[in-house]
């Protein structure tokens, strides 16, 4: 894993747009999956546990949906299209893999968030040391502490808050705790 350590708001957007471009489509589209965590520590582990190049790990069957339908990411009709089951997914391969999908739109959070999810091929499987196997796999952008209130603060002029990422009572009252504040 590479770390890009970023020390101004121009860099971290430089970051995370690194490589976006698709000359296919003529458009700006990242290839990789983001998660956020509170601390450079914080390992990658999905919550049954307690990005392109990912697909390359995939059984040949799941790539060949992928490719026939010319995406990067599953839909659930995708994935039910070769797994119908857990005992037919568990089937696919006998290697560790994950393939990431895009949840049907049963809220407005799932929908808010651009959401995906992860479904590794064990509850066993640790995302990290998947990813680590191959080389340029994932990489972890670290943004200082002393960053964060730019961040947060250029992320709301964006419309990128609390109350966006989670409608309803709950997110509403984040954003309104947050932004009124002052800085310490």
């Amino acid at each position: 894993m590479s770390d890009v350590q970023v020390s101004s708001w121009l860099e971290l957007q430089d970051a995370l747009f690194d490589n976006t471009w698709q000359p296919g489509l003529l458009r700006h589209r990242s290839n990789v999956v983001f998660r956020g965590v509170p601390r450079v520590t914080h390992a990658l582990e999905s919550s049954l546990q307690t990005y392109r190049k990912t697909n390359g790990l995939l059984p040949g069957p799941l790539q060949k949906v992928l490719e026939e339908n010319d995406v990067n990411i599953f839909t659930t009709e995708m994935l039910s299209s070769v797994a119908t089951s857990l005992a037919r997914f568990d089937a696919l391969s006998r290697r560790d893999f994950v393939l990431f999908f895009e949840p049907p739109s049963l809220d407005e959070r799932i929908v808010n968030q651009f959401a995906l999810f992860s479904l590794p091929s064990s509850a066993e499987m640790s995302l990290e040391n998947l990813l680590s196997q191959r080389e340029a796999m994932h990489r972890r952008v670290i943004i200082p502490a002393a960053l964060k209130w730019e961040v947060r603060d250029k992320l709301d002029q964006a419309n990128i808050t609390e109350r966006v990422l989670f409608p309803g009572l709950d997110g509403l009252s984040q954003w309104l705790k947050r932004y009124f504040t002052t800085r310490q």
